[in-house]
């Protein structure tokens, strides 16, 4: 599903350069549960900027399911992110005066669905995503941590992504709270998605099947448990 060959990425300031990403490779396959782990300036920012198809590399060559994402335009980047990537951020970025419900739809207004198709879809991904149904029309601000990281898994969802690549999914939340979110990223794995988590944390990087660790722009170490 991922391959990735010789990627390299360096950031110009003036006369300076800084290189973030020094020839790394792998591949992931499809179903896998992959955690990318690494210390602050590993790296691991930067490759997943270019795996959720923020960024390009400036050498190398990323396809994702064939496609070479390292050769598409700012247009082609933009559709391959709504169609194939389902993001799940640290910050959960919802709206927070607008229902459960209407968050999760959001990613679909722009789409030909009409509004019951909206939101049938939008509880079958919270219930997917396992909160609990008297949570859907709360707003979400009135729920806890980790029921906001569960509407944010669900909208990662709504449009049927290829991968979904969570950012520090569990940086603002507490250890008992991270690893209840940890386990609905487990459940989803069991049921067939493809999941790339993006930590500093190796207890967390711990519930994935397979650890990619960065050092210094470089794969220290690539391990399946």
């Amino acid at each position: 599903m991922i391959e990735c060959k010789n990627l390299t990425k360096v950031y110009e300031n003036g006369d300076v350069d800084t290189t973030a990403l020094k020839a790394v490779s792998f591949h992931i396959e499809k179903g896998e549960f992959v955690a990318i782990i690494g210390p602050s300036g590993s790296g691991k920012s930067t490759l997943m900027h270019i795996l959720g198809a923020l960024e390009v590399p400036t050498s190398g060559t990323y396809f994702l399911d064939g496609k070479e994402v390292s050769q598409l335009n700012d247009d082609e980047l933009s559709s391959l992110r709504q169609q194939k990537i389902g993001f799940v951020f640290q910050a959960f970025n919802l709206l927070p005066r607008t229902t459960v419900l209407r968050n999760v739809m959001l990613p679909l207004l722009y789409t030909d669905t009409t509004k019951s198709e909206r939101e049938e879809r939008a509880k079958q991904c919270l219930k997917y995503a396992g909160l609990e149904e008297s949570k859907y029309y709360n707003l979400s601000n009135q729920l806890s941590g980790g029921q906001i990281q569960r509407v944010a898994i669900a909208r990662a969802l709504i449009n049927n992504p290829a991968i979904i690549l969570a950012d520090e999914p569990t940086g603002n939340l507490d250890t008992k709270t991270s690893h209840i979110v940890m386990q609905a990223f487990q459940e989803l794995h069991r049921k067939g998605h493809t999941i790339i988590l993006i930590t500093h944390e190796p207890e967390i990087a711990d519930f994935a099947e397979r650890i990619i660790s960065l050092r210094d722009g470089m794969i220290e170490s690539d391990k399946k448990k």
